[in-house]
C-alpha cells in the first residue's frame, strides 16, 4: 500500500512540478483529504465499491466545480482504478516530496509547559542554520513529559524529557537487580 502512495504522489507531484503548481495541487490534495477524514459520509462513498465509478466521477466534478484540471484527473485516476482509499498515503507522501523540493524541515517542539515564542523560534533557528534547510516549526504542550523538551527533526526525535530520563533510570536499576 505504501509503495502504491508514493508511486501516485510522485506522479501527481511531478506533473505539478512540471506545471508549476506545486503548491496550488498541495493546498487542494490536502483540502480533499481533509474533507474526507472529517465527513464519514463522504468517505464511505468514495471508498466503497456500492457506488459506481460513473457516480463518483459524476460527484467529484460536482463537489470539487473550480479545481485545478490535474486534480480533477488525478482523483478521477484514483476512482477509476479503485485505489481511492490510498489519498490520506498519497497526501503525506506529496507533503514529504512537497519538503524535499522546498528544502523545508519540519521541527516539532514538545514541552511540559508552554515555551515563550522567542524560546521555540532560536531552536527552530539554529536547527534550520545546522541543517542548511528552511525550518517549519510547531511548538505543542504535553504535560506528560513532565519536564524538559522533546524535539522531532523530521524523522529523528531528540527526548530529553524528565519522564525519557525517569524511564531510562528505572531499567537501569531493573537491570542491575538481576
Amino acid at each position: 500500500m505504501e509503495e502504491l502512495a508514493q508511486v501516485y504522489a510522485r506522479s501527481v507531484f511531478e506533473v505539478a512540478r512540471e506545471q508549476g503548481k506545486l503548491d496550488e495541487l498541495r493546498e487542494q490534495i490536502a483540502q480533499f483529504a481533509d474533507a474526507l477524514d472529517q465527513n464519514r459520509d463522504l468517505a464511505v462513498f468514495f471508498f466503497s465499491p456500492y457506488f459506481s465509478t460513473a457516480e463518483k466521477q459524476k460527484a467529484l466534478r460536482g463537489l470539487l466545480d473550480g479545481a485545478d484540471e490535474v486534480l480533477l484527473n488525478f482523483l478521477s485516476l484514483l476512482i477509476e482504478n479503485h485505489r481511492m482509499p490510498v489519498i490520506f498515503r498519497i497526501r503525506h507522501e506529496f507533503e514529504r516530496l512537497w519538503d524535499e523540493e522546498n528544502r523545508t524541515l519540519p521541527v516539532e517542539i514538545t514541552s511540559a509547559i508552554e515555551l515563550d515564542e522567542a524560546t521555540t523560534e532560536s531552536l527552530g533557528k539554529t536547527i534550520g542554520e545546522r541543517a542548511g534547510r528552511k525550518v517549519t516549526l510547531t511548538a505543542r504542550v504535553d504535560p506528560d513529559i513532565l519536564g524538559g523538551i522533546v524535539v522531532r527533526v523530521g524523522n529523528s526525535i531528540l527526548d530529553s524529557s524528565i519522564r525519557n530520563r525517569l524511564e531510562q533510570l528505572r531499567r537501569h536499576v531493573a537491570q542491575g537487580a538481576f
